[in-house]
């Protein structure tokens, strides 16, 4: 134990300032997930309507991160950093104003914004720690990363629990999410504290041409041409498959507890709270883990694991009358949550290696697009599967089906880096 913490130690020092902005924003991301939903559906939102709202945040994801992928490449990193610290808040309290005065359109672009805010740092994270550590302490580096989310569920989990167990008037779902976005602001102060000078990654030499038809075919030529599309592509497949699986499911999880088995947001941020401690510890284990055992245990094996326990997790439906239903549900989802996400870090770790070094911007940026594509397409379908009706185990089997394979291609992309390896 005391050699995995030194691990951490090692990490340089502007790592951990860029992990306390971190903080500051995904509490934000994580109160939003906690708490929106249950926040909407009392101010009078059907399920499929918040489904439908909550989706137009990945939107934004979407079709901001790509172009931000080329255009980050051999650019400082961090006044992107600052760009996301100043959005995502602000458009964090412009979203809870919407949804509580019902003025939907200006609901949608709220979450857009929002979306496309935080796609600055998720675009800029990865690769600034890649170009900036040492390869030594690459793992570490990213399982702090990924630990942030964790780590941010379970503050806001308890956070909401204590406050509002005290004062459940003051404290509810709307000045909760206030609280939490205005504290995102505090994420200014870690950004202004990275004082170092950046390694940057190589630009894209665009050629000089003096016909204007000439100079836009090269110009997109020239952006193109530099990455390893094959390789990308490759390395992709899985977490498309994975991303539109886990759309069906993650982000209307407490809705599911909700109407199904009654549990409401006290409850659901507590035992959210419990669960992302679990993710934590896991997450804080894995560069040991995969260091001692391979990818193959740290992701495809765990990955294994999490899909079966959100089959039994899922099909508790079928009992939902028994007494024990909730029970079982709410204990598959807590061993579900550590063995999915932990394999997050990992699942970065390879991918960023498999496609090397000049990739790594392109796939980080590609990676938020399909992620947050996926998830806006897949809650686009769930809005409209629950107006027909459609029952939630129905629509989270196709999770544990698409999960099914994501995970057999990783454990074939895993089969492919080794063999380059030898």
């Amino acid at each position: 134990m005391k050699e995995i913490l030194a691990g951490y130690g090692r990490v340089e020092r502007y790592v951990f300032y860029l992990i306390g902005a971190q903080f500051c924003l995904q509490l934000i991301n994580s109160a939003f997930f906690i708490l929106f939903n249950y926040f909407m559906e009392k101010e009078g939102y059907p399920d499929y309507e918040i489904a439908d709202i909550v989706a137009e945040r990945f939107l934004g994801v979407m079709l901001l991160a790509a172009p931000l992928g080329f255009f980050v490449r051999g650019k400082r990193l961090k006044p992107f950093f600052y760009v996301a610290c100043a959005i995502v808040p602000t458009f964090s309290l412009l979203s809870i104003y919407a949804a509580e005065n019902h003025l939907d359109t200006l609901l949608t672009w709220a979450m857009r914004g929002w979306g496309a805010g935080f796609v600055f740092l998720q675009v800029t994270g990865l690769p600034f720690i890649l170009l900036n550590v040492k390869r030594e302490h690459h793992s570490e580096a990213i399982a702090m990363w990924f630990q942030m989310w964790s780590v941010t569920v379970f503050f806001a989990g308890i956070v909401h629990f204590v406050l509002n167990t005290l004062n459940p008037t003051f404290f509810d779902e709307r000045n909760m999410l206030i609280l939490f976005s205005v504290f995102g602001y505090l994420s200014f102060y870690f950004i202004s504290k990275i004082q170092i000078k950046e390694q940057l990654s190589d630009p894209i030499p665009i050629r000089e041409t003096n016909s204007d038809l000439d100079k836009i075919f090269y110009t997109i030529y020239d952006v193109v041409r530099p990455y390893d599309w094959g390789r990308i592509f490759s390395a992709l497949i899985p977490t498309l498959i994975i991303a539109v699986g886990a759309g069906f499911t993650i982000p209307v999880i407490n809705l599911f507890f909700l109407n199904i088995h009654g549990i409401e947001a006290d409850t659901f941020a507590m035992m959210s709270a419990g669960t992302y401690v679990l993710v934590a510890i896991v997450i804080l284990f894995m560069p040991h883990i995969r260091r001692r055992f391979g990818y193959g245990v740290a992701i495809t094996g765990f990955q294994t694991i999490a899909v079966l326990c959100l089959l039994i997790m899922a099909t508790t439906e079928y009992y939902a009358g028994a007494s024990f239903a909730a029970g079982i549900a709410v204990f598959f989802y807590m061993i579900r949550q550590p063995f999915m996400n932990a394999a997050g870090p990992m699942t970065s770790e390879l991918t960023m290696y498999y496609v090397g070094e000049r990739n790594q911007e392109m796939i980080s940026a590609l990676n938020a697009s399909i992620w947050s594509g996926s998830w806006f397409m897949s809650m686009q379908l769930f809005a409209w599967m629950r107006q027909l009706e459609y029952r939630y185990v129905t629509i989270f089997l196709i999770t544990v089906v698409m999960y099914a394979v994501g995970v057999g291609w990783y454990a074939y992309l895993i089969y492919l880096y080794g063999r380059e390896g030898e």
